[in-house]
């Protein structure tokens, strides 16, 4: 095959898609054949209207719950809204098989409830951004 090598300034999500699916690939036919990647959401939606004006998305694979966004509007903050979505995708992760959860936060308040709910800090990227961290913590689930 000939190739060349190009940076794209603004690239597609398609792009993503393809790089993600080679990589998925990959890692299914060499460090976990019967690997099962499954997504997980849990949405907070208006009750009019019924849209979705926030949420938790995660997926589960290799037997760990891997949340990526939480997101719960400011005018519905200080509520046990976040508190909730974790639970409900623990108890999900759980029901699927799965022995522990990890996420990754910038904002240092939310690292404290995270705490609060037995996530336990393995690592920090300072300065990022500059002037801030980055957090990852995990926690082990428990049985149902």
């Amino acid at each position: 095959m000939n190739f060349y090598l190009e940076p794209l300034a603004k690239p597609h999500n398609i792009v993503r898609q393809i790089i993600s699916n080679g990589l998925t690939d990959f890692n299914r036919s060499t460090l976990m054949p019967d690997l099962h990647i499954e997504d997980l959401a849990v949405v907070i939606r208006a009750v009019d209207s019924k849209t979705i004006v926030g949420g938790l998305w995660a997926h589960t694979s290799w037997e760990w719950l891997t949340i990526e966004l939480i997101f719960v509007p400011e005018s519905l903050r200080g509520q046990g809204i976040a508190r909730n979505l974790i639970g409900l995708a623990e108890e999900e992760a759980v029901n699927r098989g799965c022995h522990s959860a990890w996420l990754d936060t910038l904002n240092p308040e939310a690292v404290g409830l995270y705490e609060k709910l037995g996530y336990e800090r393995f690592g920090e990227l300072k300065d990022f951004p500059k002037g801030g961290s980055r957090t990852f913590l995990q926690k082990k689930l428990a049985a149902a």
